[in-house]
């Protein structure tokens, strides 16, 4: 393969806040931090990895990219993602979605699917 994806790069107002929220959701660890940048990873060496990058101003329009994730069991993952911060959203997805919108502390939204295990689920 002559490309992979090295990082997902998320602008952060709280740089300490947003990368500490998705270690938790994502079960990562903090692999490196200063006050340009964090970056985090489930390991050094497994790709990719999100990195943290400074702004000065907070979110004020809906993600034009979100992250989709896949649990195991969807209600029991949405109620401890909704503990570690997190907080519903309506983006107009409707009662009959199989997928919950949610937006971390800084309000960008992400999904917590149905399990999925290939995909094209």
């Amino acid at each position: 393969m002559a490309v992979r994806m090295y990082h997902l790069a998320v602008d952060a107002y709280d740089l300490p806040l947003l990368a500490r929220f998705w270690s938790a959701v994502l079960d990562w660890q903090v692999l490196f931090e200063d006050e340009d940048e964090i970056v985090i990873g489930a390991h050094e060496t497994a790709l990719p990895g999100m990195c943290f990058l400074p702004v000065p101003e907070g979110k004020t329009v809906k993600n034009r990219m979100h992250i989709d994730l896949t649990p195991d069991d969807q209600d029991a993952e949405v109620e401890r993602i909704l503990a570690l911060g997190a907080r519903r959203i309506d983006v107009g997805q409707g009662p009959d979605a199989t997928f919950v919108v949610l937006a971390d502390p800084e309000g960008n939204e992400f999904c917590v699917l149905r399990p999925k295990r290939k995909l094209t689920d």
